[in-house]
């Protein structure tokens, strides 16, 4: 390609490049041949680099005045900025809301306890016992209650032999392999060593002091094997012995900080309120249960004894039945009670006390099999009958009964907060749960015929108020849906329904 072909070329491309973008030149040219506009820029060959200054030139710079005011001024403002940052953390601790000291709480306050006081009619026996602990475990029960399962003929005190287990039921080593997988699981177990339980008198009516002796000797025994603490009935009849203080002895021990404690629980029946408490204060039991919520079953009644006991929580046990060694069922006659004392143990200021099937409303005439098989998916060709509709609601209701389980071991306002009673009438009430600055619940239970009105006040105390509304935690009415707002100054709640609801600590 020719020279001139080059040139005419470049010409092309210069006229198609952006009109912005092309050198700026003249309609003629300059002398020299330059075109108008053009500049020409001389590039040195070396590239110039800065290197700085050497140490000798920053010593001179670093001694000026200006330099030395800089750095002193740098220096004070960050230990201002440090002492500022310092003082500014103290203020907020020291303006923070104390955080409230929990409470000594001993394994018996941490969740429901499960009494299971007639081993055969529940799995025939010991290895039954340990076969269904699996099962137990999901309910989230913090202790067995076993027995009487030792041997004794009733109303025979020369057959009582307290460190032997009545042969139908299995052996000591059947005893042993329920307590090791018991304890795998963190639960308890608790034996009811009353002397004659299945007699006319459980402590025999005789000399009293005698049969104490023999039930110190025993519970040391079971206790020697494992076992975490002992159950007895009449309660006020075992203080009268001049040995009640040996037997609290052997159970209780010498308690540390680095041992388990082992619990001495008593029931009692047909006591008030304040006899309970002042027995409690007087006896040294560790858990009283008694059965006031069974033999009162009014509404202003019921709030009365729980305000009577509130101070007394942690050595207070409530069931509805289980004093007797009942069913929850023998007095929630309906699958809808059945829910509604569930929720109202699980919340009441106490432990909640349970017997075997309570979890589902067993009552007495039902085969405790049925606790087992409720689970069990009917085959497709089965009938959709009633009895299918009341095994769907028993599982319902397990769910229920562990939902509430669950709730109470985890939540501190209803594990060990304080208690206010709300409202209360002839077949409903209402009271509030909590604790320092956790997440506060107000139970309201209506175990009458007819849909209540509620409105829930608080006496005027310092710290504590109730806000306009709260929301639904779990109900058992259709009309208060989960999660919906309620308001605390006017909501109905309906016949043979519960409600818990709860709002958070406002600062």
């Amino acid at each position: 390609m020719s020279k001139d072909t080059e040139i005419d070329m470049k010409e092309v491309e210069l006229n198609e490049m952006d009109p912005e973008k092309q050198p700026m030149t003249g309609h003629g040219q300059a002398a020299g041949g330059e075109k108008n506009g053009s500049v020409k820029l001389k590039v040195p060959e070396d590239e110039v680099t800065f290197t700085g200054l050497s140490k000798e030139e920053l010593m001179k710079v670093a001694g000026t005045p200006g330099w030395v005011r800089t750095r002193w001024v740098l220096l004070v403002l960050f230990w201002l900025g440090w002492v500022g940052m310092l003082a500014g953390a103290i203020v907020i601790i020291i303006q923070a809301p104390r955080c409230k000291p929990i409470p000594d709480m001993s394994w018996w306050n941490e969740g429901p306890l499960y009494q299971i006081p007639d081993v055969k009619a529940f799995s025939s026996d010991l290895k039954g016992v340990e076969a269904k602990l699996d099962d137990i475990n999901q309910l989230k029960v913090k202790a067995l209650v076993l027995g009487p399962i030792h041997a004794v003929q009733p109303n025979q005190l020369a057959t009582l032999e307290l460190q032997k287990i009545d042969s139908p039921l299995g052996t000591q080593d059947d005893l042993k392999a329920v307590l090791d997988k018991a304890h795998k699981k963190g639960i308890s177990v608790v034996l009811d060593l009353t002397p004659d339980a299945k007699g006319s008198a459980p402590w025999f009516n005789d000399n009293i002091d005698d049969v104490m002796e023999k039930v110190k000797a025993a519970a040391e025994y079971w206790l020697n094997l494992g076992v975490d603490g002992i159950k007895l009935s009449q309660l006020t009849v075992a203080t009268n012995s001049t040995d009640w203080s040996k037997l609290r002895a052997a159970v209780q021990g010498n308690r540390t900080d680095d041992t388990k404690k082992r619990a001495l629980m008593g029931v009692v029946e047909g006591i008030s309120a304040p006899e309970v408490s002042r027995l409690v204060n007087t006896s040294g039991v560790d858990l009283v249960l008694s059965d006031l919520l069974s033999r009162n079953d009014g509404g202003v009644e019921r709030i009365r004894d729980m305000d009577s006991l509130s101070s007394e929580q942690r050595s207070v046990g409530w069931g509805l039945g289980a004093a007797q060694k009942d069913h929850l069922s023998k007095l929630a006659t309906s699958l809808g009670l059945i829910r509604l004392y569930q929720l109202l143990l699980f919340t009441m200021p106490g432990t909640p006390v349970f017997t075997y099937g309570d979890e589902i409303g067993l009552n007495a005439t039902e085969d405790a099999q049925v606790i087992w098989d409720i689970e069990k998916e009917p085959s497709k060709e089965a009938p959709k009958n009633d009895a299918e509709a009341v095994r769907t609601e028993r599982v319902a209701i397990r769910k229920w009964f562990k939902d509430l389980s669950d709730l109470r071991g985890k939540e501190r306002s209803l594990l060990h907060g304080d208690y206010y009673s709300l409202y209360s009438s002839a077949s409903s009430l209402s009271f509030l749960r909590l604790w320092d600055q956790s997440e506060r619940y107000v139970t309201a239970v209506n175990w009458g015929s007819q849909a209540k009105t509620f409105t829930l006040k608080l006496a005027p105390i310092e710290g504590v108020e109730l806000p306009e509304s709260a929301e639904v935690k779990m109900s058992t009415d259709p009309d208060l849906a989960e999660n919906s707002p309620v308001s605390l100054e006017n909501f109905t709640l309906g016949a043979g329904h519960a409600v818990l609801l709860h709002f958070p600590y406002i600062a």
